[in-house]
């Protein structure tokens, strides 16, 4: 970890702690939730070695970037205006943006409203879904538990998962990952309302095959200064989100586009009919990818099968 080149950008009025390498075209790669910049470990060499630069920022409230304290500073018109800013710090003209889990859902949204300087995107786990105040309301009622909505509630969630950082990253992990049985995340909602996330979750298994003790104390440590609550806030934005966006559902993609999901994540089940009609809002949507045996840490599970994906993208534009 301590061999990579960081940068600490200051970027729409706060600091991101950045991993900036390579020369070349800018790729900006975005992780979610709960993440930092170390879950594309192994992403930033390849994409260096084929002739790009790449930036690879812990988003606001992770890791050695900044925290602010008020829950509308991780609003996505902010977050988004984070990643162009990024661009703009490092001197670029346009960046190619691809992110995975609610940096994927930034990357989308980026490409949405900085269409002149996002010239191209792509998704990794989560489909494009508009925001919706039904992503906190699911399952449908208060007396079955829903992270989203359990998020909502105070600062209830981050007391709880601060209190064994360890356990809460562990957990969260595996339960998404293709080692836990099918469906493990989405039980969840089989359990009461009044529950914590570690409650609904099952102890965690064996994550040795992709995430080494190295590793988990890397992420430990990114957690320790900050806590859960900051990353938490992302999710109390989702109602602003949603009345934000209201007046662009006209906006379609028009930059070259890409998506891979893991054929065994549970976050494509939050909307099993997905494929469907998910090229219905691009304009040059290059291809749809199922990662075989791979769960919700796609690039991480399965670093081969995505980064030669990320590179098809990459010489198709």
């Amino acid at each position: 970890m301590d061999n990579r080149n960081f940068q600490l950008l200051s970027v729409n009025g706060i600091q991101l702690r950045t991993v900036v390498e390579g020369d070349g075209p800018l790729v900006i790669l975005l992780h979610g939730w709960p993440q930092c910049w170390y879950l594309w470990r192994h992403q930033i060499d390849p994409i260096v070695a084929a002739g790009y630069r790449v930036a690879v920022p812990d988003q606001r409230g992770f890791g050695g970037s900044s925290k602010p304290t008020e829950v509308s500073a991780y609003h996505i018109e902010q977050l988004c205006a984070d990643v162009d800013g990024v661009r703009e710090a490092l001197g670029a003209e346009e960046a190619i943006v691809i992110g995975q889990d609610w940096g994927c859902l930034v990357a989308w949204t980026t490409a949405l409203l900085y269409p002149k300087t996002c010239s191209a995107v792509m998704g990794l786990s989560v489909p494009f879904w508009r925001f919706t105040n039904a992503w906190v309301d699911w399952p449908g009622t208060p007396e079955k538990f829903w992270y989203m909505h359990h998020f909502q509630q105070g600062n209830i969630a981050e007391a709880t998962l601060d209190r064994d950082i360890a356990l809460s990253i562990k957990t969260i992990y595996w339960a998404l990952s293709a080692d836990s049985p099918s469906g493990t995340w989405m039980a969840q909602a089989e359990h009461d309302g009044s529950s914590s996330l570690i409650d609904v979750l099952p102890k965690p298994g064996d994550l040795s095959a992709w995430l080494s003790d190295d590793d988990l104390d890397y992420y430990i440590a990114q957690y320790q200064d900050g806590g859960f609550g900051p990353p938490i806030n992302w999710y109390r934005n989702i109602p602003a989100n949603a009345e934000f966006m209201q007046d662009k559902l006209a906006l379609r993609f028009t930059q070259p586009a890409a998506f891979a999901i893991g054929e065994l994540d549970d976050v494509g089940l939050y909307d099993p009919n997905w494929a469907e009609t998910f090229a219905d809002d691009f304009d040059d949507l290059r291809f749809v990818e199922i990662v075989q045996g791979a769960g919700h840490w796609v690039q991480a599970e399965k670093p081969n099968e995505v980064n030669a994906l990320i590179l098809q993208f990459l010489r198709s534009l």
